[in-house]
């Protein structure tokens, strides 16, 4: 181990050479206060940064011991800490100076979920930050006093602010913990209430914009704190606010109905992002959604690879199967059906739909449409909604506009008027009943064994995020654009790291992508990032590993696992 003093000379040393020269600081340099692991440097200005970890015992930071009580209070402190991080690096750190993004010092960036990260490793023993830093150039020429500031002065400020800090630092992050945790206690209370989602009173579920998760605030505009109807109120014991009263969504089927802009996308957007804990004050931090509820929407163009999409759609014409379905360009209907038929194999408990992201004739059929077709392969989500709840206790919250329908085959209907919630259930339905129709899947179809294409990409691996809502690998290409639960980049990144864990299991071991999925999954959060250097990772939902392998074009499937016919087709 080498010495701050070490790291100085080394820097005064490749002044003004070439940038090749700043890979003589890998390695692990002792400072006043932690210690300074330089895992990996960057090859050019123009390349991702440079990697770091500063690690401090946990007795020189003024963490509360509490933070340490539990999973849930780690978790959210490691959080806290990252955002900490993140704003001192703004308050210190003087910006870019140079060729590229040259003299930056950042680390993983946030959004309004509060998630188990890699970029802040908080164990019984020490404190350790992953980071990065930009290493300074003009051109290709190493700036060495630039960086010597970011690396003797900045970057040893930064991590002391962020980790020795005063009393109101710390009531900041106590609160961050409290929340986390009363959130974690609801979500885990949902089943024992026979609730699929809760959503307490007075909750802000707003945002301000489609791209801008922030709560709406009244400077904005009109905000309407969140009330729950009499008759679906409920009241749940939180370890740190006490009792939390709210709207209780019970399991079954749910319709939310209502005008244009009167709330129904915004509830359930709330919803759906409630498998998540949100930071304090964003309005949704209380808003909690069984962990393994998935968005199911229409994807026009999206691949599929030998799903069961019989239960939905059969008898196509010239005698095409259904039972092991594929083609290179779903329709909305055969993406929806997939989408639902994925969910069952990722093991869901909740679908969540809106009707303006779902196809049409996907969800229901009037009575004139069925007098007039005759050969119609689509059995409509409407006539076996009912079956998947009673049958395979698969619950469904649905948005609807114009589909009164789902009326007469739901067991709650809340209507959504001026963003408030009203619970119209016997009013709304009629004495007219849906034609019901078993809902059969296959148990043997949701065993599927995939395997990915080839990852190499010249002579190497190549498993990499490309941004929010694509991945590559090898020479593939992964639209995720419509996997609206992936909160942020991170865990996409995330995602590309477990996809690499995942191919290589395939390699020696031939389980169904379920079963696989599940245990490489368990095995990586129960380990935690301890061993992983890496800071730019956030936790995923074992879901969304799933949808993105059936999203991947060149999968292939084992058929020993799935009964009938393959279409090459999406006609």
């Amino acid at each position: 181990m080498q010495t701050a003093r070490q790291l100085k000379d080394i820097l005064r040393r490749i002044d003004r050479k070439g940038y090749k020269a700043y890979k003589q600081l890998e390695g692990t340099f002792n400072f006043n206060g932690f210690t300074l692991f330089v895992d990996h440097v960057q090859g050019d200005p123009y390349a991702a940064p440079s990697a770091l970890r500063a690690r401090i015992e946990l007795l020189k930071t003024s963490i509360p011991k509490r933070a340490l009580d539990n999973g849930e209070r780690t978790l959210a402190t490691e959080d806290f800490l990252t955002r900490l991080f993140a704003f001192n690096c703004g308050k210190i750190c003087k910006g870019i100076r140079g060729t590229g993004t040259s003299g930056l010092i950042s680390i993983q960036k946030t959004g309004q979920e509060i998630l188990k990260r890699s970029s802040v490793v908080l164990n019984n023993e020490y404190l350790e930050f992953r980071c990065y830093a930009s290493l300074p150039a003009r051109g290709r020429t190493i700036l060495g006093p630039i960086a010597e500031s970011m690396l003797i002065s900045e970057l040893p400020d930064i991590i002391k602010l962020s980790s020795n800090f005063d009393s109101s630092i710390t009531n900041r992050l106590t609160l961050h913990a409290d929340i986390y945790e009363d959130y974690c206690a609801l979500k885990s209370s949902l089943n024992s209430h026979g609730l699929v989602a809760f959503i307490p009173d007075g909750a802000i579920l707003p945002r301000k914009s489609g791209i801008n998760e922030q709560p709406l605030k009244h400077s904005d505009g009109p905000v309407v704190p969140f009330r729950s109807p009499e008759t679906l109120k409920v009241t749940i014991q939180a370890p740190n606010k006490g009792p939390v009263s709210g709207m209780g969504i019970p399991r079954g089927v749910t319709v939310i109905a209502g005008g244009g802009f009167h709330g129904k996308s915004t509830l359930l957007n709330a919803i759906q992002k409630g498998v998540y804990g949100h930071l304090p004050l964003d309005g949704r931090e209380l808003v909690a959604t069984a962990g393994d509820a998935v968005k199911i929407r229409a994807e026009d163009g999206r691949a599929i690879q030998d799903v069961n999409i019989s239960p939905f759609i059969r008898d196509l014409p010239f005698g095409k199967g259904t039972r092991s379905f594929s083609t290179e360009n779903a329709s909305g209907s055969t993406s929806q059906a997939a989408n639902i038929m994925e969910a069952l194999e990722a093991g869901t408990s909740l679908l969540l739909i809106d009707e303006d992201t779902s196809a049409t004739n996907f969800m229901i059929r009037d009575d004139k449409m069925k007098a007039i077709v005759r050969k119609e392969p689509i059995t409509p989500l409407i006539d076996v909604i009912r079956s998947m709840y009673e049958d395979h206790g698969i619950s469904t919250i649905l948005v609807t506009g114009g589909a009164g329908d789902y009326f007469n085959v739901a067991d709650t209907v809340i209507l959504m008027e001026d963003y408030l919630p009203e619970e119209i259930t016997e009013k709304a339905r009629t004495t007219l009943k849906n034609a019901e129709i078993p809902f059969r899947a296959d148990p043997a179809s949701l065993k599927r064994s995939i395997t990915l294409p080839s990852p190499m990409k010249g002579n190497k691996e190549k498993f990499a995020a490309k941004g929010h809502a694509s991945l590559q690998i090898g020479h593939t290409f992964v639209d995720i654009s419509a996997l609206e639960q992936i909160a942020e980049v991170n865990q996409t990144e995330c995602i590309a790291f477990l996809l690499k864990q995942y191919n290589d299991a395939m390699a020696s071991a031939s389980e169904p992508m379920a079963s696989l999925v599940e245990r490489i999954f368990q095995r990586f959060i129960s380990s935690g990032f301890r061993n992983i250097k890496r800071g730019n990772l956030a936790v995923p939902r074992k879901q969304e590993i799933m949808f993105t392998i059936n999203r991947t074009r060149g999968i292939r499937t084992s058929k020993k696992e799935v009964m009938g016919e393959t279409v090459m087709s999406d006609g």
